[in-house]
């Protein structure tokens, strides 16, 4: 039994349901470093629990009409805006980014939900008419059946919605095993979910850790699971999952670089760089982290420009209007950040901006770290080689064009990289050229809209559909291909049967 007095319970059959494993995780306010709940952890018995649910509402959910199936992710949608508030707020509350940017959080989750409302258009397959004589030939998409979502603590509301909209509107069950350090949004989606009309048992929300992570791993029954993480985690899935048979979506970690040529305009830049390098606390996995300025004079210029406004960067509690970004999500997280501007600075790099004393008054044991910037970055430096996921910017010198591109392109991660440019010559050759899944064009986080598709290269990403749009579609459902021949009866003047055919059949 816990002994805090809220505990977070799993949902499962259209209700909330209490943990039965007697394991519990704390849930902490990361502005002043207090628990403020703990989430039951689900044993084997409690997911397999779960997958049953799904498994048994899940054939009347795919014989209802795909274009039912869209008028309730229609009513889910609106009660995500009626509930964005409250649910931003809440948000904030477990995760610590400031109440705008989890609005943004769930917009962007939002977003994918509106996508997969065309699914009765999305799921149309393909028809050929006499393909063959008296032959035709047509496709359709069905769904998997029962598929699950392991999901980060960064994105409480966005993954989940990339992962589950998409899944549901195409008549699957889903299993979402949400992160366990901000678990309350996805639960109160999945409530918002049953209000909207979807059938108890077709989205189940299970907390739990490695533990539950294996259950869905070693289910037979879960045909598919997506995953959103660290890299030596998206690749343990990835290899569990094809030993099971299962398709899998491995999302890992980032190293996002921007280059910066001597023509882009630096005011553009810098304000580009700060927003897309702190917001959030750095907690995002399409952060740009790296900025690669080409030209001593254009790095110079740049560091002179980045410092002071990283310098007045303000943090504090993500309810304050006035902050730019507030605290990290657990103290493990603020650790491991310090531990890395350490190494940094063992390495040799120069630490032009150092955050490790930031401090907000009134809440010291919040789990703050203040803006921070590196310079004069090598390739060989472990800051530069590996994630850091906190608000730490560095900065990696290139003597031109073609240096600056080897340096995204020859990066372990290879999730996203931007230029910023005036030269469409030189943005058309960096699109074409660079080994990295997502680009933006002076633009800093390109992350794709909706109705296209989010995914990384290398050790980002692992898995050969993506995230969303129409790969979303492709992943959660499997194509069956249909040939007919429907001969006219010899007593209606047809042809008698000529036999046996022992060739194998052609078009010719």
């Amino acid at each position: 039994m816990s002994s805090i007095a809220t505990v977070i319970p799993h949902f499962v059959g259209g209700a909330r349901l209490e943990g039965t494993s007697d394991r519990f995780a704390d849930v902490y306010d990361p502005s002043t470093g207090k628990v403020q709940a703990q989430v039951a952890l689900a044993s084997k018995a409690e997911v397999d629990a779960a997958i049953a649910n799904a498994e048994a509402a899940q054939p009347a959910w795919a014989a209802t009409n795909p274009q039912k199936r869209a008028r309730v992710l229609n009513k889910f949608i609106t009660l995500i805006y009626e509930h964005q508030q409250e649910l931003a707020e809440l948000l904030s509350s477990e995760h610590g980014k400031t109440v705008p940017d989890a609005k943004g959080d769930i917009q962007r989750g939002v977003e994918v939900a509106e996508f997969a409302t065309g699914i009765a258009h999305l799921l149309k397959g393909e028809y050929t008419d006499a393909a063959g004589t008296g032959i035709d030939v047509y496709s359709m998409r069905q769904p998997l059946g029962v598929v699950a979502g392991i999901t980060p603590f960064n994105f409480p509301a966005m993954i989940p919605l990339w992962k589950l909209a998409p899944a549901i509107a195409a008549g699957n069950a889903f299993i979402l095993k949400p992160s366990e350090r901000d678990p309350s949004v996805p639960l109160r989606l999945a409530e918002l979910a049953l209000e909207a009309g979807l059938p108890a048992g077709i989205l189940n929300v299970i907390n739990g850790d490695k533990e539950a992570v294996d259950a869905i791993l070693d289910s037979e029954v879960i045909k598919a699971v997506g995953f959103v993480g660290s890299t030596p985690i998206a690749q343990y899935i990835y290899t569990r999952a094809a030993e099971t048979g299962k398709r899998a979506q491995c999302f890992g970690g980032a190293k996002n670089h921007a280059i910066i040529m001597p023509d882009a305009d630096l005011d553009e830049v810098v304000d580009a760089l700060v927003g897309a390098a702190y917001g959030s606390a750095g907690e995002r996995c399409m952060a740009i982290s790296v900025a690669v300025p080409v030209g001593k004079e254009t790095a110079d210029r740049l560091i002179a420009a980045l410092k002071p406004k990283v310098e007045a960067l303000r943090i504090g509690a993500p309810t304050d209007p006035d902050v730019d970004y507030g605290p990290l999500v657990t103290q493990a997280a603020k650790d491991r950040v310090l531990e890395y501007i350490q190494i940094g600075q063992d390495e040799g790099a120069e630490l032009v901006v150092d955050g490790r004393e930031g401090k907000v008054e009134g809440d010291e044991n919040g789990f703050y770290v203040a803006g921070t910037l590196f310079d004069h970055v090598k390739p060989e430096h472990r800051i530069y080689k590996e994630e850091i996921f906190g608000p730490a910017l560095m900065v990696i010198r290139a003597d031109d064009f073609e240096q600056a591109l080897s340096f995204p392109s020859e990066h372990d991660y290879g999730n996203g990289a931007a230029i910023f440019t005036r030269d469409g010559h030189t943005a058309r050759e960096f699109a074409r050229r660079i080994d990295t899944g997502m680009i933006g064009i002076n633009v800093p986080i390109p992350v794709p809209i909706a109705y296209h598709t989010f995914g990384g290269w290398k050790k980002s990403g692992f898995g050969d559909l993506n995230q969303h749009g129409p790969d979303s579609i492709r992943f959660y459902t499997k194509t069956k291909t249909v040939t007919q021949r429907w001969p006219k009866p010899a007593a209606d003047g047809g042809e008698a049967a000529g036999g046996s055919h022992f060739v194998i059949p052609t078009m010719n």
